[in-house]
């Protein structure tokens, strides 16, 4: 799959660029369904980005930690 990314800008430095990932490949990670990552997003779980046609893009860095958290607890994602 192609890897998208998001341009964010930090106050007075550079711009920087981050991997996105969309709910399927988010679901592909914690092994639930796609909606489940939806429904996380909407609890305030995990933080969506709405791309121009409205759909939800996660930020790889925060997926990869709520994985990590996840594994620390061994608790269920």
């Amino acid at each position: 799959m192609a890897q998208r990314i998001i341009v964010t800008e930090v106050p007075d430095g550079p711009l920087e660029a981050e991997p996105l990932m969309t709910p399927r490949e988010v679901a592909a990670v914690f092994r639930v369904d796609p909606k489940t990552v939806t429904r996380w997003a909407k609890s305030g779980r995990l933080t969506s980005i709405r791309t121009p046609g409205n759909h939800r893009r996660y930020r790889e860095s925060e997926v990869r930690g709520l994985l990590d958290a996840s594994r620390e607890g061994g608790a269920a994602a």
